[in-house]
């Protein structure tokens, strides 16, 4: 008589794909204040005017700014058959946020079980489709949310943003350290707030320090995926929820955030690549 599995078998442990998304890059920092979320959004929006199919997961759930930077506060995420979720979308890109679920100035004041569970379901239970990058703004530190989404999902590399001081360098470091204990491929380093250049005399003021992200990268063989200055338009088009790259590649304030989508594209291929040369061994 033929065997049949067990009804009630175990579901598999480990990370499981998520069926159509290519894909799934973290953004992490070791500090708070560093712009990895404008990182993050600006990012996601430069893949999708360079003609890939982009998802936004906001992973800060206790600080998810990720609604305002779009300009989509006042969005509302649909509940689907089977418990499913269908993604806001806006300006081309699929987003989803705990800031959508919890609108307003309330704090979600939860512990690490929960947490766990609302990135697994924002990953497993809503509707992302056919997508080429998964961007995964994930809160700062080295904490819980890092972990579920490591164990939830094949991550495919991760984006690491820090300012050039030195605080922020060392906080930038533990998050690198995290990654590659977790074992997950580190894309490189995005210096953000790189300097400043004064629009009267067009002189470069490096505020925060000279150099100090392609010191870290170096120290780690890692790649410099590029040098963000500190731009009052990229607050100010964050703010009013219409981010710096919907102005395009052209646009001369924007040109930074598309040498960095770019470099992450080159990288997540050069990764995936040598990933598959491993598989094929």
């Amino acid at each position: 008589m033929a065997s049949h599995a067990h009804p009630h078998a175990a579901p598999q442990t480990g990370p499981q794909p998520l069926p159509g998304i290519q894909n799934i890059i973290a953004i992490g920092s070791g500090k708070g204040g560093v712009g990895k979320t404008t990182v993050a959004v600006n990012l996601a929006v430069a893949l999708s005017k360079l003609g890939h199919r982009v998802g936004l997961l906001d992973g800060d759930i206790y600080g998810p700014n990720v609604p305002l930077m779009l300009g989509a506060l006042d969005a509302q995420p649909k509940a689907l058959e089977g418990n499913r979720i269908q993604p806001i979308e806006q300006y081309g890109i699929k987003m989803i946020s705990v800031g959508l679920l919890n609108p307003g100035d309330k704090p979600v004041i939860w512990r690490g079980p929960m947490l766990h569970s609302i990135i697994r379901q924002f990953l497993q239970q809503v509707e992302w489709g056919e997508l080429d990058y998964l961007i995964i703004d994930l809160p700062p530190g080295t904490g819980d949310v890092a972990i579920s989404l490591i164990q939830t999902v094949p991550v495919s590399g991760a984006v690491v943003v820090s300012t050039p001081s030195d605080v922020a360098l060392q906080d930038a470091r533990k998050a690198i350290e995290m990654f590659k204990q977790l074992k997950v491929d580190i894309l490189g380093l995005v210096e953000n707030m790189s300097h400043f250049t004064c629009p009267h005399c067009k002189h470069e003021i490096d505020i925060f320090s000279k150099e100090g992200g392609s010191r870290t990268a170096k120290q780690y063989d890692l790649p410099l995926l590029a040098q963000i200055e500190l731009d009052p338009e990229l607050r100010r088009s964050g703010d009013a929820g219409q981010p710096l790259a919907l102005a395009g590649p052209d646009a001369p304030h924007a040109s930074s955030l598309y040498e960095m989508a770019r470099a992450v594209v080159a990288k997540a291929k050069e990764v995936g690549s040598s990933e598959s040369v491993i598989q094929v061994k």
